[in-house]
């Protein structure tokens, strides 16, 4: 039989931690309904289809994350390794870097993601940018209203400068994103 680390576990972890917040939100559901309003019910229930959807994680993956991400540290040590070979950031060069943090961010403390910075060391300054988005916490960094008018429009920025031939570089035709391709990516 395959072991696994079961979503539900991991959903009941998340909903402890701002356990308060869910069942306010749950209440304000039930009251909205009660006075017909249909808007913010629609919304929470969009908002809890998403949030809700796990999927069971298999054993051995789940506690290799917890041991090389969590207790060992072995990313930034220099001792990560992918399929018997060693994980060196540092050898990353030829690519652009964002990282967007939340100000709030109870999972992924702020500074966790900015740390990628340093580890891909050898990526020029041009090709880098952090944002750190004020009064969001994890799930606010890819979904809601904040992310979609203040993230989305930085993070689609982001690309589209990236994008954008250097002078000194030759570009290929037909290899530039274009503006309609990218806002696709972050619809409003």
């Amino acid at each position: 039989m395959r072991q696994v680390y079961p979503g539900f576990l991991q959903l009941t972890g998340f909903m402890s931690m701002n356990l308060d917040r869910h069942v306010k939100a749950h209440y304000n559901l039930f009251q909205d309904l009660v006075k017909g309003d249909g808007e913010p019910a629609d919304k929470h229930r969009e908002f809890y289809d998403e949030y809700l959807a796990v999927m069971d994680l298999s054993a051995d993956f789940y506690l290799e994350t917890v041991e090389k991400g969590f207790i060992t540290h072995a990313l930034p040590k220099g001792e990560m390794t992918h399929r018997g070979h060693l994980v060196r950031p540092e050898a990353v060069r030829n690519v652009a870097l964002m990282t967007v943090e939340g100000e709030k961010d109870d999972i992924s403390g702020v500074g966790q993601t900015f740390a990628a910075h340093r580890l891909c060391a050898n990526i020029p300054e041009d090709k880098r940018a952090h944002y750190l988005q004020p009064g969001v916490g994890h799930y606010g960094v890819f979904n809601g209203s904040r992310f979609r008018s203040e993230i989305a429009p930085r993070i689609s920025d982001f690309i589209m400068n990236q994008e954008r031939p250097r002078a000194d570089a030759h570009v290929a035709p037909g290899s530039r994103a274009d503006a309609d391709n990218v806002t696709q990516l972050f619809p409003h």
